[in-house]
């Protein structure tokens, strides 16, 4: 499945809403294919808490770099001695549109949630 998608790092700072992009961000990946969150949500979810391999097909990028064609953008939002979240957008390829926030939790409530999704 070719669902292109971004994964984000940013640092958890006070007063910055995990519902909301980041003014700045640590680094950035281009995913070009399953970036949807039943596959590379749950992906990134078990390798935060298994440590376990993402997988294949991820590319560093610079973290200015946009896309017109992506689905989906994931933050990974971490600090010192805080515990990690996960924020995905649905974004709208090819238009103005603004991308919406579909997802804020822990990689557990990730699993949880697209796991569920996928059973149905």
């Amino acid at each position: 499945m070719s669902t292109k998608a971004q994964v984000r790092f940013a640092t958890r700072e006070e007063g910055q809403s995990f519902n909301s992009h980041p003014d700045a961000i640590h680094a950035q990946f281009y995913v070009h294919s399953d970036g949807y969150p039943e596959g590379l949500g749950l992906d990134i979810a078990k390798s935060i808490l298994d440590n376990v391999s993402v997988g294949y097909g991820w590319e560093i990028e610079h973290v200015q770099t946009l896309h017109g064609d992506l689905e989906y953008i994931y933050y990974v939002w971490s600090d010192y001695d805080k515990e990690t979240w996960i924020s995905i957008f649905e974004c709208h390829p090819f238009s103005n549109q603004i991308s919406e926030c579909i997802f804020v939790g822990t990689p557990e409530k990730l699993i949880e949630t697209y796991s569920q999704t996928e059973n149905e």
